[in-house]
């Protein structure tokens, strides 16, 4: 079993950063694919960065590609979600998610485990 606990959400006006913190708890996280997705109102949730935790290879959505990063502190088992050049578009509960299969990052339904999700919300 896996605990997922984000944190790092608040306000901020379109051009600011957050960093989102997702700290995991539980079974060893050798083979695991954590993710990031974000839901805002009105719309279905929807996929933001994966990261693969051995390698570190990492995944982005379009709208979010040069702006978010996505990195992970082993010794922590901590992942954060560095968020630049924020817009109002961005505004959504973010969750943190992982999973065991490498593959399909970008699918929620391949995801085990999901935190409770943090607000961000970028005014204009």
């Amino acid at each position: 079993q896996v605990q997922l606990v984000e944190s790092g959400g608040g306000s901020v006006q379109a051009g600011g950063s957050l960093r989102l913190s997702c700290a995991a708890s539980g079974r060893t996280f050798g083979s695991y694919v954590m993710g990031w997705f974000r839901q805002a109102p009105g719309k279905e949730r929807e996929f933001v960065a994966a990261i693969v935790w051995s390698g570190g290879s990492t995944y982005y959505a379009d709208s979010v590609k040069g702006r978010f990063t996505f990195s992970r502190d082993n010794a922590k088992k901590t992942v954060y979600l560095q968020m630049n050049s924020l817009k109002p578009e961005d505004t959504a509960v973010y969750y943190c998610a992982a999973k065991y299969v490498d593959l399909m990052h970008s699918r929620e339904s391949t995801y085990n485990y999901w935190g409770q999700g943090t607000q961000v919300t970028v005014s204009s």
